[in-house]
């Protein structure tokens, strides 16, 4: 079988998986899909790890892409971004504090239904920190493969459809058209050195989430006080799109996905209703703030926050508020998400005990 000689050779699998990756990558690119390059390299994992063709990432390049993506996230964190959040934090907070719930609740009535084993669905649809979620869904009766794979899932299908949402809201727009042509060796440097050293030391500290939201942070300082002026060209832009579309698509392993199978049909209607709460936020975001709604839909997407900053960056977009949005709600998430899902997990997993002993 061609899959089995290309795991003899893996030489061979990370050719194919580059051959892949220009291709769709390139020619979504060539289209003008904002993050293009990030979502034919995510097909392009997925397609080799359904064929079980095993590669990974290496832990020192995804990293480092994370740190790239902070860094872009800083440098669209201007201060006047930052005063209308201040302004506007009910908005921001209301916005974030709802997604949250709706999540919370969508996981409640299909545990409550019993749609999907023990407490799955609350530790699935949490709309962030993916890592952290399955790595405590295994203590509170859910299935942990079943939890990863509405995890990436959910990821993998938010960033398809803000990519393809934003391709048609801004059809004549050209990828990475924004970024500045002339590089400023000097300040490439530095900003190599904030990603690399942001996001090396939160990962040897172990902070969840540090690889993206220590260079977002120190960034952000760095450039309101005047000592960076962050440069990204775009190169080294499509290279992190490029690590971070390969991370997320070659997660979805043959084994998960032959195990998830049976369980699809609600899995795409809990993440699908998800993105709907996400949808209804933005409409109001559309009516209150007045924005725009490609920004809004953005804003509001329950996908990874890098993915979608990548997305926005490339899009005709209120760029600094989608970021500040998705900040906000991944800094929630990733403090209080835990905290919602460990909570409904507990009470409901002492409902359905009982009712499982009963004759």
């Amino acid at each position: 079988m061609p899959s089995r000689h290309l795991r003899e050779k893996p030489a061979r699998s990370w050719g194919l998986l580059l051959l892949l990756s220009a291709v769709l990558g390139g020619g979504l690119t060539a289209l003008h899909f904002p993050a293009g390059m990030l979502l034919g390299c995510m097909v392009a994992g997925i397609i080799l790890s359904s064929h079980e063709i095993t590669l990974e990432v290496p832990q020192v390049l995804f990293v480092l892409a994370q740190g790239v993506i902070g860094c872009l996230m800083a440098r669209s964190l201007q201060p006047s971004i930052l005063a209308k959040v201040a302004l506007d934090w009910p908005i921001f907070l209301g916005a974030t504090l709802s997604i949250i719930a709706a999540s919370a609740m969508l996981g409640w009535i299909l545990m409550r239904r019993q749609v999907l084993p023990g407490t799955t669905a609350i530790w699935g649809l949490a709309p962030g920190a993916a890592s952290a979620m399955v790595l405590m869904a295994g203590e509170y009766g859910a299935d942990v493969r079943l939890v990863a794979f509405m995890q990436y899932l959910r990821v993998a299908i938010v960033t398809a459809l803000a990519s393809l949402v934003a391709r048609l809201g801004a059809p004549h727009l050209a990828a990475l058209s924004h970024l500045p042509v002339i590089v400023n060796p000097g300040d490439l440097m530095a900003t190599l050195l904030l990603a690399l050293a942001g996001s090396g030391l939160a990962r040897w500290l172990r902070i969840p989430s540090g690889p993206l939201m220590a260079p977002l942070i120190l960034g952000t300082v760095l450039q309101f006080t005047g000592t960076l002026r962050i440069e990204l060209p775009a190169p080294l832009l499509a290279i992190s799109y490029a690590v971070i579309g390969w991370t997320i698509g070659l997660r979805f392993t043959r084994t998960i996905l032959l195990h998830a199978l049976r369980a699809l049909p609600q899995v795409l209607v809990a993440i699908f209703g998800v993105i709907g709460a996400g949808l209804v936020i933005a409409v109001v975001l559309v009516q209150v703030d007045g924005l725009d709604p490609l920004t809004a839909y953005l804003a509001t997407s329950p996908g990874g926050a890098d993915s979608v900053a990548i997305i926005a960056a490339t899009s005709a977009v209120d760029t600094g508020f989608v970021m500040a949005m998705q900040v906000g709600r991944f800094v929630m998430v990733l403090l209080f998400g835990p905290r919602v899902s460990k909570f409904v997990a507990s009470r409901m997993a002492t409902r359905i005990r009982p009712s499982e002993h009963r004759p």
